[in-house]
């Protein structure tokens, strides 16, 4: 009976894997199938290189959204990584008690908020201060790098704490005994133990960050021309999808969709990198 039952756990657990297989497999062949024939149509040169987007004209360039994602997202990356990872070490190791019990359910807390609350704090707090600050119109790369920096937080925090907690404390008393300081022996023999889901981390973090569209439109200043400065309005792979589907036919339709295609293979193209930095920082 016992044989019978794990026989059949097995059985869900494979139709469990291979549900998640389909559905990837799915996305990729409706994207592929819609998205390349457009391309062809356009020009994969005209498509990728364009730096014009007039759909009225069937003019399809998206050289500015890539370029748009690419500053946005390293933006955040930099705004977010240092923080996300100097808070989780702060609560792995410097938090007393007390102000932990408050301070993990705020972190927590930021992941549960919706993009669109999100962005209203970022036309309300962001995009002023910005303008107030620096001139323009304070919706730009800048004011979407800096949302994007505090919506990626909860991710990198949280997985980087679970992966500095899980090593074990042979290594800190180790380095210790070794003649090591506290801080030391953290950031030597603790956080090199705990890369490998510090980078799990950044990647989730990252993937969101290319992902997020709805604040991004309410702060980025969504023009679609090649950005200038950090200062300056900027649209972004996703944006440029979400504004234009709704009413989108033919061609732009499928030059749409083609976005999509671009903007999967992005997110591929990083997944692989962080992969490919991970597997060889584990080497050394």
């Amino acid at each position: 009976m016992a044989k019978s039952k794990e026989k059949i756990m097995e059985i869900v657990f494979l139709l469990a894997a291979c549900v998640s297989i389909l559905a990837v497999a799915l996305i990729c062949v409706f994207l592929f199938a819609n998205g390349i024939p457009a391309m062809k149509k356009i020009g994969f040169a005209d498509f990728l290189l364009g730096t014009t987007w007039k759909p009225g004209n069937d003019i399809y360039g998206i050289f500015p959204m890539i370029l748009g994602s690419i500053y946005v997202t390293v933006g955040a990356i930099i705004i977010g990584v240092p923080i996300g990872l100097l808070t989780a070490v702060f609560l792995a190791w410097y938090c007393p008690e007390k102000i932990y019990k408050v301070v993990k359910p705020a972190v927590e807390l930021l992941a549960g908020i919706p993009s669109v609350v999100y962005g209203f704090f970022g036309m309300v707090m962001i995009v002023p201060a910005i303008r107030y600050n620096f001139g323009g119109t304070g919706s730009s790369i800048l004011a979407a790098s800096i949302l994007l920096g505090i919506m990626i937080l909860p991710t990198i925090i949280g997985v980087s704490e679970s992966a500095i907690r899980a090593v074990p404390g042979s290594y800190y008393e180790g380095s210790l005994a070794l003649g090591a300081t506290h801080e030391r022996s953290i950031f030597r023999a603790v956080l090199p133990a705990a890369k490998s889901g510090i980078f799990a981390g950044i990647i989730l973090g990252v993937g969101r960050a290319i992902g997020e569209t709805m604040a991004v439109i309410m702060v980025a200043g969504n023009q679609a021309r090649v950005p200038k400065g950090i200062l300056k309005g900027v649209r972004t792979l996703t944006a440029n999808i979400v504004m234009e589907m709704g009413y989108a036919e033919g061609l732009h339709r499928e030059a749409l969709i083609a976005t999509g295609v671009v903007l999967f293979v992005f997110i591929l193209i990083i997944n692989l990198a962080f992969s490919i930095i991970k597997m060889r920082s584990e080497k050394e």
